[in-house]
């Protein structure tokens, strides 16, 4: 038995979710820590364009006020120019920010979101970062107050 398997049997160890189930060997664990890592990376993607999405907003919404000062400044031709061709444009073809998220989701994070879920259940009865929990396990120095296994038990 390892050090691992010692601390998982400890009650100072990781809970049961955190803990390896039997027949999961260190490739599977590694390797779903990987599909988990590149979901995350997937995760601050989309936050990205998210952010896109809200500073492209902000900025058309901003042109409103533009239109009204040049207007205000005597510049109706410019005006008129910054309303007709800017305000409201298809940030690439046929597409606001809005659908280019829709698209995303439904094409690319669903699915990798669905699939990473679907390997975590089937290969590590749906027990989720397994790799980190063991290398939270490897790294901890036991008795050290800042360095428990899991979160204190709620008050009751």
């Amino acid at each position: 038995m390892n050090h691992l398997q010692e601390a998982h049997d400890s009650p100072e160890g990781p809970d049961r979710d955190h803990r390896r189930p039997p027949g999961v060997d260190d490739k599977t664990v590694e390797a779903l820590g990987a599909l988990s890592k590149a979901l995350e990376t997937t995760e601050r993607a989309r936050g990205s364009l998210y952010a896109f999405h809200q500073l492209t907003g902000g900025a058309d919404l901003e042109l409103d006020r533009a239109v009204r000062l040049l207007r205000e400044a005597g510049h109706p031709e410019w005006a008129e120019k910054v309303r007709a061709e800017i305000l409201g444009r298809n940030v690439i073809p046929g597409h606001w920010t809005f659908q280019i998220i829709e698209a995303y989701n439904a094409t690319y994070y669903r699915p990798f979101q669905q699939l990473e879920t679907s390997a975590v259940e089937a290969l590590a009865q749906g027990r989720d970062h397994l790799y980190e929990a063991e290398m939270k396990e490897e790294r901890r120095t036991p008795g050290h107050p800042d360095h428990t296994a899991r979160p204190p038990a709620p008050r009751t």
